[in-house]
């Protein structure tokens, strides 16, 4: 079943369940947003959205903007897939799984039945390329508690690192941890492309909804590349 959208434009309530309906014409500050599909026998679900890929460095790309309230952020990386995440503080250490969009028009959903694994829509930016990465994963599942069970518990100045098929390891810090309504969740502040390598880390939150088996919040975590290295 479709998430409502609220009246407000900038709204939006994507989230994750066995698949997510891709929209003709879901352009929002040249962001592709994705609306959510759930099945109720699938249990409980965390968001993911997905975003339009960023556009590959180049000698003519800008420099990316310091941000005015932190030093300057590294500069990003090439494109290159994530293989693994490990958020040490809430001792999260877990391999991805590609999301793509299926012949329906609807993106596939990592496995419901994997509680240690988290999903990217790999159309979109990779984590530390130019551009916003989202990175989602299961708050729970009908077995238990899975990988963004402590999402919410992180903090601003943790870090996440994600290590990459090209043997880096793009560590993000963390800027802030927020909780949004679904009916009113805002898709421009989410998922904004500010030219630089950002990354959001998304699963559900709040109150649990039996009636409508859902999750009232998204949790989402904002972080920003801040040093790319290698293993």
């Amino acid at each position: 079943m479709a998430a409502q959208q609220s009246s407000d434009t900038e709204s939006a309530s994507p989230a994750l369940g066995r698949s997510l309906l891709w929209p003709a014409a879901a352009v929002c500050l040249g962001v592709l947003l994705v609306h959510n599909s759930f099945d109720a026998s699938a249990g409980v679900r965390p968001p993911i959205p997905a975003v339009a890929p960023a556009p590959a460095p180049s000698a003519a790309s800008p420099s990316p903007v310091p941000a005015p309230s932190r030093s300057i952020e590294a500069p990003w990386l090439p494109r290159s897939e994530p293989k693994r995440i490990s958020i040490a503080e809430i001792a999260v250490n877990a391999p991805f799984t590609p999301l793509s969009i299926g012949p329906s028009g609807q993106l596939n959903a990592p496995p419901a039945n994997d509680t240690n694994l988290v999903g990217w829509f790999k159309d979109g930016a990779t984590p530390g390329e130019r551009g916003t990465s989202v990175v989602a994963g299961h708050v729970d599942t009908k077995t238990g508690p899975a990988v963004f069970l402590l999402l919410s518990t992180l903090k601003a100045g943790n870090t996440v690192d994600i290590t990459r098929a090209d043997g880096a390891v793009a560590t993000f810090k963390v800027d802030s941890v927020e909780t949004f309504s679904k009916a009113r969740f805002p898709s421009r502040r989410v998922y904004a492309d500010n030219g630089t390598a950002q990354l959001r880390l998304i699963t559900c939150g709040g109150a649990y909804d039996k009636k409508a088996k859902d999750y009232e919040d998204n949790v989402v975590v904002f972080a920003h590349l801040y040093a790319p290295g290698r293993t």
